[in-house]
C-alpha cells in the first residue's frame, strides 16, 4: 500500500512523463500537465529525480 506522499509522486512522475511524450502533439496540455506534476513536487519539496529515487523505480 502506498503511502499518500507516494502516491502524490508517482502521480507527479507519471505527469512529468505524459508532458514530456504529448509535447509536440499538444503543448498546451502539455505545459498542464507538467505544472500539475510540480505542484506536487514543490508540495513534498521534492525535485523530479529524488521522486523516481523515493518510488525506487528507474
Amino acid at each position: 500500500m502506498l503511502s499518500n506522499r507516494q502516491r502524490d509522486l508517482l502521480v507527479a512522475v507519471a505527469l512529468t512523463e505524459f508532458s514530456v511524450h504529448y509535447e509536440a502533439a499538444d503543448p498546451e496540455l502539455s505545459e498542464e500537465a507538467w505544472q500539475l506534476a510540480a505542484d506536487r513536487l514543490v508540495e513534498h519539496d521534492v525535485e523530479p529525480a529524488e521522486a523516481v529515487g523515493e518510488l525506487e523505480i528507474g
